[in-house]
């Protein structure tokens, strides 16, 4: 998408889960966080989402401390809350009750100066399942290669 730079990508994610549905959210962060966020140390491999209390809080997520931080610094793995409209956390709250479903953040990126989580109801893939993934990706690979070979 244009206007938006990717600060933090999980791509363990998408391995481990089918990805449904998609939601954009506001994270409440501090100051150092936005700062180390802007410079690229985050990391949201083994991080997910739980709604408590009416609340999206995403747990895991680690930003590093800013080095120019000193006694103002956060905690990097906090427990952070995500801003979202009612409606879509009365939705996912109803999602996650039915079995295999969780929350997980699938990308932390700047838009228009604002830093953005995008979060994703995910249903947990069974190992055939990855390796029904592994085979297809590999299939599509060799097909675009015989492809460029026959339009050299």
């Amino acid at each position: 998408m244009a206007g938006q730079k990717i600060l933090a990508d999980n791509r363990k994610a998408r391995h481990d889960y089918f990805l449904e549905e998609s939601f954009e959210a506001g994270v409440q962060l501090t100051g150092t966080e936005v700062k180390s966020l802007r410079l690229g140390r985050a990391q949201i491999k083994d991080s997910f989402v739980r709604i408590e209390n009416g609340e999206a809080i995403v747990y895991n997520m680690h930003i590093s401390a800013y080095e120019q931080g000193n006694r103002f610094n956060h905690d990097p793995l906090r427990p952070r809350k995500l801003l979202l409209h009612k409606k879509e956390l009365d939705r996912l709250y109803g999602k996650t009750r039915e079995k295999g479903y969780t929350i997980v953040p699938v990308k932390i990126y700047l838009k228009g100066g604002w830093i953005k989580i995008e979060i994703a109801l995910a249903k947990g893939k069974k190992s055939f399942d990855k390796r029904e993934t592994i085979a297809k990706r590999d299939a599509d690979r060799k097909i675009a290669q015989a492809l460029r070979e026959r339009n050299k």
